[in-house]
């Protein structure tokens, strides 16, 4: 048995677990064993997007892929497990529940918040934004306070970057933030004087207050016991929720002190390039390490030396390149950016300035002193320049500077990627250069997730990914937009050719425009666009043999080869009678029922020959095909809003019942989800959806590209505080637009994500391709249109005829369809294969 050596890292945060993958990738042969301990009790998870659990709640959707190490022999991780001492003679930590041996210890443990020691500040109400458990206790707090006073403030100690986020987060959850900062301007690291000036007022419109040189002198609960009472520099007193200091990092070096390794002056664990401390068998890395007397606290310095630590456990020679402290992020719908020197510190630099105050824009570039070399710059309010102009850094400008910053339609010119030299690093967080990702891409990448997988660019923070599709295109990559092998068109383009050519069917289409007889990639596909562009019956005529299993019989197959029956329930809106109904319909045909996510009854258990005996009663009763089957809108889910909730701004519910009322039917590339919340609280998780809508004191604000699934993304915010009526307009326009351009089965999310959302505003709000209009005239064609499908089957015989079990032996009994009891539930019993079995006959 060979002598396997072991590994103790201490934190499992992003930079532990990177260190982690890091190491078992290389480690081929199986040399080292880990054991990693984690104080927190969730795995690693993105404490980068930590503001993106505030609303959604879920702790899965921040976890980092393969955190739990499933499956992997070599690695063992203990969550929620504190280590209290080092035993550095005996090469051993200590933790609550026993002692581990190791031969080399890495320490991981990242940095906390910094409280500033003033008089109460740790009165109950007071919070740091650092974790989950932090978010969670701020939340109970916020939401306490709420009850008593729904237009409470939140008050955030520091206006940096952490700050703000903490500020966006206050406000998420319904509170009137107010930041206070000791410096003179917001992000003091980030922005100078004159872009800090714009960020105070982009800021400030958002209904954010703000306090500069200032900062908290006391804190104590309020007078009414509701929040704390926070007194600032000059002696006033803000009433509060809560209170959240985000001023700033420290090291969490207690553990390498308590053990006798050297700090560094500053704080941090003194370490050398090679991440190794004053004691062989401990290294550092990420936010504790101090890189010969430096700490870095951003993710991308952490993983180069997870990288670094990897490489020499394994007997390389790597150091830490040194750190790009470029970032680039939007605060509250704010586009901030800096990069290189951005200060401009350097001796004799040169500053070029372009400030639009009416446009919103300050933008700054950095020269050298003969202004032939880019040194650095800051973007606020438009950082779309942002992804060439920081790999530039070090390099001649390619063109005039006044003119690479100037706002759109003022004279300004775009930097392509192909301008950029072939060492210019275009993934910062995991330092891929532009010459790795070209080798790639010659050897055989050809997509933006091939380029991810293979090189690492693109998968921390994602703002290199819009670069990434440009120089797939700028290396002359030929991808192939074919649909399937009959036809060679996109998705997008054969919609464009059925709209101008008329065909309605699909063996004119594929006679004219593609080759062969069809198969069910190109079929449901056109069957899907025929849809979206007509009301016509989807069982009408040869379109009917078009349809997928589930559209066929307008219901869901389930796994025993029964049908699901969802009636629709605009916004989750129901009557007393037809709860009845759907009750009696339950009892009589012995089905299971599931209120399902998007708040309307599921019956599952429904045979094909009963399904036409369940619709009539559901009909009768006024009730219509939720269309819960098909590629298209599912539901429009709504909290109570202001009709019954204290806390609602807008109605809500008859909002969402309008939006699924207008779009229900309307077939897509993919399942459609809605959300609209009367409050900023977020009770119908509308960031959650493909389209979600929150109320605000004065409109609605609009939100789009979201989903749950395999793949959850939160929705963007596209516009702000609209009224009803353009509200509106913008959906159709996104959803025409989405259905006439996206790939087949492209969710939103990943649509937009393509596309880009300051392209999808131009098209959607400025009308940039002069197709608003149709749009509109589009959805309100299929508005005009709409008929419930299965109303239509039930006046139709010859449609009536596809719903039987067995076309030769009409209402005898499938033997194959048994059901059990499961925990008090009817649940599927499997017999034979069901798969096989259908009543379709073409």
């Amino acid at each position: 048995m060979r002598n396997q050596r072991t590994a103790v890292v201490i934190g499992h945060g992003m930079v532990g677990h990177r260190f982690v993958e890091a190491l078992r990738a290389r480690d081929t042969a199986g040399d080292w064993q880990i054991v990693i301990f984690g104080e927190e009790p969730d795995p690693a998870y993105d404490r980068v997007g930590l503001s993106a659990y505030v609303g959604d709640w879920d702790r899965s959707t921040l976890a980092l892929p393969g955190n739990d190490y499933a499956g992997d022999q070599q690695v063992r991780l203990h969550t929620g497990t504190r280590v209290t001492g080092i035993d550095a003679a005996g090469r051993q930590v200590l933790t609550e529940r026993g002692e581990q041996r190791y031969d080399a210890l890495v320490l991981a443990t990242g940095s906390d918040a910094v409280v500033p020691p003033i008089p109460g500040h740790d009165t109950r109400g007071c919070h740091v934004y650092r974790t989950l458990d932090d978010l969670d206790a701020i939340r109970a707090d916020a939401e306490a306070a709420l009850a008593a006073d729904p237009g409470a403030v939140g008050v955030v100690l520091g206006g940096g970057l952490l700050g703000l986020e903490a500020a966006n987060a206050l406000r998420t959850l319904g509170l009137r933030p107010h930041v206070v900062e000791r410096n003179p301007r917001l992000m003091p690291r980030q922005v100078d004087t004159g872009g800090g000036e714009h960020l105070v007022r982009m800021i400030t419109a958002l209904g954010i207050d703000v306090t500069l040189s200032s900062g908290v002198t006391a804190v104590a609960r309020n007078a009414a016991d509701t929040g704390v009472a926070v007194t600032l520099a000059d002696d006033a007193v803000l009433d509060a929720a809560v209170l959240v200091f985000a001023a700033g990092v420290r090291p969490r070096d207690e553990l390498a002190g308590a053990a006798g390794l050297q700090l560094a002056e500053r704080g941090g664990v003194l370490t050398d390039l090679r991440c190794g401390t004053s004691d062989p068998a401990i290294f550092a890395i990420g936010e504790v390490a101090a890189i010969e007397g430096r700490c870095y606290g951003l993710v991308g310095p952490g993983y180069s030396t997870a990288e670094v630590l990897a490489d020499r456990l394994l007997g390389g020679d790597a150091e830490f390149p040194g750190a790009d402290l470029s970032t680039k992020l939007k605060l509250l719908g704010v586009d901030v950016a800096s990069f290189g020197d951005a200060m401009g510190q350097t001796p004799g630099a040169l500053d070029v300035v372009v400030s639009d105050p009416i446009g919103g824009s300050y933008a700054k570039l950095v020269l050298s002193d003969d202004a032939a070399t880019l040194l650095g710059g800051i973007l606020v309010g438009d950082a779309s320049q942002y992804g060439v102009l920081r790999p530039l850094v070090g390099s001649s400008l390619p063109g005039d500077p006044v003119s690479l910053i100037a706002p759109a339609g003022a004279g300004g010119a775009t930097i392509g990627v192909g301008a950029l030299p072939p060492e210019a690093q275009i993934c910062s967080c995991n330092d891929v250069t532009k010459a790795t990702l070209c080798a790639a891409i010659a050897d055989g990448s050809c997509t933006v997730a091939e380029l991810k997988s293979c090189t690492g660019a693109g998968t921390a923070c994602g703002s290199c990914v819009p670069l990434l599709s440009q120089l797939l295109q700028a290396e002359g990559v030929s991808v192939s937009k074919a649909l399937c092998e009959h036809f060679g068109q996109s998705r997008a383009e054969l919609f464009e050719l059925i709209q101008a050519s008329g065909l309605r069917t699909f063996s004119a289409l594929i006679a004219r425009f593609g080759t062969g007889t069809g198969c069910d990639i190109c079929k449901p596909t056109v069957a899907s666009i025929l849809a979206s562009t007509s009301s016509d019956h989807i069982l009408d005529g040869e379109q009917a043999s078009l349809q997928d299993s589930n559209d066929h019989f307008l219901a869901n197959i389930q796994r025993n080869g029964t049908y699901s029956v969802v009636p629709r329930m605009p916004g989750g809106d129901v009557t007393a009678e037809q709860l009845i109904v759907i009750g009696e319909i339950a009892r009589d045909f012995g089905l299971y029922t599931k209120i399902t996510g998007g708040q309307r009854i599921d019956m599952f258990g429904a045979t094909v020959d009963q399904l036409p005996l369940i619709w009539r009663r559901l009909v009768d009763a006024g009730m219509e095909s939720g269309q819960a089957y098909g590629k298209s809108l599912r539901t429009v889910k709504s909290c109570v809003g202001s009709d019954w909730c204290r806390y609602g701004q807008q109605d809500s519910v008859q909002l969402a019942i309008d939006l699924e009322l207008r779009y229900r039917g309307l077939r897509s590339p993919h399942k459609i989800k809605m959300g609209v919340s009367g409050c900023a609280r977020e009770c119908a998780e509308a960031r959650g959806k493909d389209v979600g809508v929150i109320a605000t004191e004065t409109g609605w604000n609009l939100y789009v590209g979201g989903n749950g699934g395999m793949t959850p993304r939160h929705a963007q915010l596209l516009a702000a505080d609209l009224d009803r009526a353009t509200l509106i307009r913008y959906i159709d326009r996104f959803l025409m637009y989405y259905i006439r351009t996206a790939d087949r089965l492209q969710r939103t999310a990943g649509w937009v994500e393509d596309l880009g959302m300051d392209r999808l505003r131009e098209v959607v709000i400025d009308d940039a391709l002069g197709l608003a209009a149709d749009f509109e005239e589009a959805v309100a064609r299929h508005v005009d249109g709409y008929a419930c499908e299965w109303k239509g089957v039930l006046e139709d015989p010859d449609k009536l005829a596809r719903f039987v079990s067995f076309v030769n032996a009409p209402g005898a009994p499938d033997p194959t369809v048994s059901f059990g009891e499961k925990n008090g539930r009817k649940v599927p019993v499997l017999i034979g294969t069901p798969a096989v079995r259908t009543g379709r006959r073409d």
